[in-house]
């Protein structure tokens, strides 16, 4: 059987960004995936009814965990909470992720939902800081793969690497 990615709808090209913007990542790679049907593409905030354009949001004192647990926040630039609305996106995309019987995940860093590697500090100052987001917490805790879109090549090695052993 082969390995199955959700991936964030941004990447395939898809303009769901805070900004209405898209974050296209296809590769040739990712492409052939597509075609091969191995891709579950998903917006996590999108699907958790957050509109487009909607205001930049970033974890205040935490990451994804800490949101997740409830020890956390997720603030919009003009200091609405938004937690709530960024939870169900990390548990709507756990949902997506299996029943797409996803593997791996491959995910837009930065993002207070999707970020792996680094998220924004939470001051609205376009600082970076080490941090998962909330979907990317929940995958991982829940024994999902997470790559961020920085990652490919490594994503690209992992999955034939698997693909390899279950020949």
């Amino acid at each position: 059987m082969k390995t199955k990615i959700l991936v964030s709808a941004c990447l395939m090209g898809h303009k769901v960004r805070y900004n209405g913007s898209e974050k296209a990542a296809i590769s040739e790679t990712l492409k052939r995936w597509q075609q091969e049907q191995r891709l579950v593409t998903h917006c996590p905030e999108l699907a958790a009814g957050l509109s487009i354009p909607r205001l930049p949001a970033e974890i205040v004192q935490g990451d994804g965990h800490e949101v997740m647990t409830g020890n956390a926040r997720i603030l919009e630039s003009d200091g609405s909470d938004v937690t709530a609305h960024y939870q169900l996106a990390a548990w709507l995309a756990l949902r997506a992720a299996q029943e797409g019987k996803c593997s791996a995940a491959l995910l837009t860093d930065g993002s207070p939902t999707c970020g792996s590697e680094q998220i924004y500090d939470g001051s609205f100052s376009g600082i970076k800081r080490a941090g998962m987001g909330v979907a990317a917490a929940l995958l991982r805790e829940h024994g999902i793969q997470v790559f961020s879109d920085n990652q490919l090549a490594e994503l690209i090695a992992w999955v034939e690497e698997r693909d390899n052993d279950s020949v």
